[in-house]
């Protein structure tokens, strides 16, 4: 099966893979996107027209694919973070199934391996909210079950961090 299923990630459309420069402007970038560029470049030792270049050049590239405000749940009202699984009758990415992006509650649709077919993040109003998006996701034709987790507190929530993962040793050296 070579059809690309996931319309969301692309490669680089340069090729080029960050640098540790790139890494350390993403990281301040990801924190406020509103830094100006000689900030950027006087943080990581960069003129700022260089800090700018580099900024064009990620934005081109794909790796900043768009800048957006995050606005606090409390503000809109929207206090109520769960977590749904929806399993449905066949193929999870039907037309039907990926309209419930149009919700305004949904923020994340994800495919995912294991006992679910597709794994939503919501935040609503309350938990009377919460069952009338349950309500319509059962009237969407595929969808057989749902299964809800509602979050009583988060200890961390942020956006992708620029940061290389280390990986794990596959054999752990005993001195």
């Amino acid at each position: 099966m070579n059809e690309k299923t996931d319309i969301i990630r692309r490669g680089r459309a340069d090729g080029r893979d960050l640098d540790a420069m790139d890494r350390k402007l993403l990281g301040i970038l990801v924190e406020d996107a509103t830094t100006s560029y000689a900030e950027l470049g006087e943080r990581v030792g960069l003129s700022p027209p260089a800090a700018h270049e580099r900024v064009k050049r990620l934005r081109r590239s794909g790796a900043i694919r768009r800048v957006a405000a995050l606005i606090d749940p409390e503000a809109t009202g929207k206090t109520l973070l769960a977590f749904v699984h929806v399993d449905t009758t066949g193929w999870g990415k039907t037309t039907a199934l990926m309209a419930i992006e149009t919700h305004p509650e949904v923020e994340e649709i994800h495919s995912v391996a294991g006992d679910t077919c597709m794994l939503l993040k919501v935040r609503t109003e309350s938990t009377h909210a919460l069952e009338g998006l349950l309500a319509r996701l059962y009237d969407t034709p595929g969808v057989k079950a749902t299964r809800s987790y509602v979050v009583l507190s988060t200890y961390l929530e942020r956006p992708v961090q620029p940061g290389v993962t280390r990986e794990w040793p596959s054999r752990v050296k005993h001195v």
